[in-house]
This record gives structure tokens, sequence and C-alpha cells, in this order.
């Protein structure tokens, strides 16, 4: 069983489901992503993604017609594998397509370049045993690039909000919930953190306080202060 947070940027809520193993993810339609590819190789108790990048999966599944083998989706940022500022913690980056062939990946990065839908696909150059695509939202907090988190702060809601709140509590810096829901707990967790780290402390994450928050916390693995 998990428990998994799916928000939706139209009502600006985050939905919450348990789900077995087998279980179809939220909004996937007709079985095409079950919980456990989703989960990839994340032992998490507790995932997240949105509404968004569950409907680009759909217009790509339907575009391709046949099913795609998803190697790597969420994974929560103490358990790593991936860079500082990944969708994947997020809840809304695949890498998909490791067990066919290089023309059929062609075929994949095509149907997914054709919705239009995602936020980012990834040249095939950098990626040649695999098409990633990624459904990000926001604006990233540090200039001058498409990469990174957006700027949260209090009354914020979203996955990465969840990151957030994740990130500090493994650090040590408890928002007393794990719910993506930024409020006043958070915001004195943060501004712990921006303290301890020389920051101004105004419990705003943002560009500097991302990357020191990233930084200190990727691949870490569970820490006794982590919430579910």
């Amino acid at each position: 069983m998990a428990k998994v947070f799916v928000y939706d940027a139209y009502s600006n809520k985050l939905l919450r489901y348990t789900l077995n193993e087998n279980d179809p993810m939220p909004y996937a339609y007709d079985n095409t992503m079950r919980l456990r590819e989703f989960r990839g190789s994340s032992n998490s108790p507790t995932l997240w993604t949105t509404v968004a990048a569950m409907e680009s999966w759909n217009l790509t599944r339907r575009r391709y017609g046949k099913g795609i083998y998803i190697g790597y989706a969420f994974k929560r940022i103490w358990e790593g594998g991936h860079g500082t500022a990944s969708q994947h913690y997020a809840g809304v980056s695949f890498d998909v397509g490791q067990n066919v062939s290089s023309s059929e990946r062609l075929k994949i990065r095509n149907a997914a370049v054709a919705t239009k839908a995602w936020g980012y696909v990834e040249p095939i150059d950098m990626t040649p045993r695999w098409v990633h695509f990624d459904r990000r939202y926001g604006k990233p907090a540090c200039p001058n690039t498409t990469a990174g988190y957006p700027t949260v702060r209090r009354s914020s809601r979203s996955t990465y909000v969840l990151v957030l709140q994740d990130a500090l509590n493994a650090l040590g810096y408890s928002t007393r919930t794990l719910d993506g829901i930024f409020g006043a707990n958070t915001e004195n967790a943060l501004k712990a953190f921006q303290r301890a780290v020389g920051l101004t402390a105004d419990g705003i994450c943002g560009c500097n306080s991302w990357r020191k928050i990233t930084s200190a916390v990727v691949g870490i693995g569970r820490t006794p202060t982590v919430i579910d």
C-alpha cells in the first residue's frame, strides 16, 4: 500500500489516494501506468505527481499506440539517483523505453514531442539508451535556465512544496507534516535552515535556498527525521 498525492493545478489542490502496487495511477487511462511502474526503484510509502503529468502521459501513450516501458519515474530527493534539480523528485519526470530498440525509442520520443504536452523532452543524443520527458511547471527560481524548481513561499501548494518539505525533514528541520502545503511550520523550518547556512531567513525558497537545500540532501538516504 502507498499514499499518493496528485497535484491538480486547475483547482490548486492536492488530491490523496491510497493504492496497491498493481493499481493504476490516478488519471492514467486504461491501466497504462500502474503504481509499481511509476514507483520504479523508489522504496517510499509516499509518492506524488500531478494531473498534468498524467495527462501528458495519456497523450503520449495514445499517439505511440502501444505499451511504453517505464524504467525510472519517481524518486524522493534523499533517495537520490539524479541531479540536484531533477524533476523526478517532483514526480513529473519519466525515463522510458530502455527495453526496446533505438528506432523504437525514436518513435516514442517523436510521439512525446508531437503531443506538445511535455515541458521538456530531452535531445536523443543526451539519452541514447532511453527517452526522457517531464512535465515541469512554474518558472525556475534561478535565472537564465529552464531547469530547477520554482520559488515557493507561504501559501504555495505543489509537488515542489512536497520536495521542499521532504528535504527539510530529512535534514532535521521539521515541517511537522508532508502535505505539499506551505504553511507556518514549513516556513519556520525553512527559516531555521536558512539561518544555519548563512542565508537571509525570509522563509522564501528561491534560487539560493534551493541550491543549498538540494546540494545538502540529494542521495543522503532515509534519516530518522524523514516524514511519510
